[in-house]
């Protein structure tokens, strides 16, 4: 950023697709490059700065202006508060920040997007409680939790075992002791599988740990007969760039394809996976803009059939909590770049939906429905 701040040149053109990701800082850092040295220090932005600060007060965060208006808009109760904040914002960025969102996707045959919120088992509330006890590190409880969610017998080899040393013996040692049914996630894979296999159709699953994606697999394996390369697929970090094109390839045009596994952060640019039509997403992804772009390998010119994407999340959980923060900060990017007269409060909500009316046979059917507390169509 420092490096290029220094350029000096006529014109400064920046392209992103995931502008605001985290924080509010890091959109005015962007337009520091363009209008250096510092974008709310212009004559045009410091009477909006002005008008901001005297809207909005946050004990402990101090004078900081980014702090300010992060917290505001994460956490005011008052939406007129937030909605005058955005309008203040849209108004000092109006002159260098152009949003387009794109026609090509319009041209496809469309998205279906889900949140799950899925009733853990009990022996799975029994673990998830633990580890709110014993743990305090946010990874951690991020990592092992993916795992519990999953099945709550995977809890001790999160716990134990380090990501590159999950042999596919220990994980098939694993699932010959244990019952599907005592993890929510662990079943929903199964009979989403069984249903995309029934009907014809693909399916992809993301997570950001290495653990579940192995379990799945090898899960899959063992039901199925099926082999890796030929039924059954999978990119992680690990994979070369020659597995993961051949990988790609294979899925998207081989008729024994069933099911593709890809780390969220290595199925990143340059890959296309428009062979699935179902998307799983395993866990939450505290950057929401890798979720969007790992939906995106399915949803994207190429593809023939509606995708339907199910995120799941584990109710009650702190998994549940950082899914709120999620949306909270989906919900930022979205008011400040794609407002307009026509949006209320209503239209920065996700929708609740009943199971029987979501308009997706799959869930509809009892052996998915009978787990979920909650849906909601984004």
């Amino acid at each position: 950023m420092q490096s290029l701040a220094k350029v000096s040149t006529p014109r400064k053109v920046v392209l992103s697709g995931t502008l605001y990701q985290n924080h509010v800082q890091e959109v005015f850092n962007i337009l520091d490059l363009v209008r250096p040295p510092r974008f709310i220090n212009m004559e045009t932005s410091r009477p909006i700065v002005k008008r901001i600060k005297s809207r909005v007060y946050v004990s402990g965060v101090g004078n900081n202006f980014c702090d300010l208006v992060e917290n505001t808009l994460q956490n005011d109760k008052d939406f007129k508060t937030k909605v005058n904040v955005i309008q203040d914002l849209r108004e000092m960025t109006s002159k260098v920040l152009h949003y387009y969102k794109g026609d090509f996707l319009d041209e496809l045959p469309g998205l279906v997007d889900f949140t799950v919120v899925l009733n853990l088992t009990s022996r799975q509330k029994d673990e998830v409680e633990k580890l709110k006890r014993h743990n305090s590190r946010k990874f951690k409880i991020s990592s092992v939790g993916s795992a519990t969610y999953l099945h709550p017998k995977l809890k001790p080899v999160a716990e134990n075992c380090s990501e590159n040393s999950i042999s596919d013996n220990i994980i098939d040692n694993l699932i010959d002791k244990l019952d599907v049914k005592d993890g929510v996630k662990s079943k929903f894979f199964r009979n989403m599988l069984k249903m995309c296999e029934s009907a014809g159709e693909k399916l992809l699953v993301f997570s950001q740990y290495l653990l579940p994606l192995k379990y799945l697999e090898r899960l899959a394996a063992k039901w199925n007969g099926w082999s890796l390369n030929k039924e059954i697929f999978v990119i992680s970090g690990e994979s070369s760039p020659e597995q993961r094109e051949f990988s790609m390839e294979k899925f998207n045009s081989s008729a024994d394809a069933k099911v593709f596994f890809g780390s969220i952060k290595a199925c990143g640019e340059g890959i296309s996976l428009v062979g699935a039509s179902r998307v799983i997403i395993l866990d939450v992804h505290l950057n929401p803009s890798v979720t969007r772009q790992a939906i995106g390998r399915a949803f994207r010119p190429g593809q023939t059939k509606k995708v339907f994407v199910y995120r799941l999340v584990a109710a009650d959980s702190p998994e549940e909590e950082d899914h709120t923060t999620c949306f909270k900060k989906e919900l930022i990017s979205k008011m400040w770049f794609e407002w307009n007269e026509y949006c209320g409060d209503r239209a920065f909500e996700m929708e609740n939906v009943p199971v029987k009316e979501s308009g997706d046979l799959f869930l509809e059917s009892h052996s998915l429905a009978e787990d979920v507390k909650a849906l909601y169509r984004r």
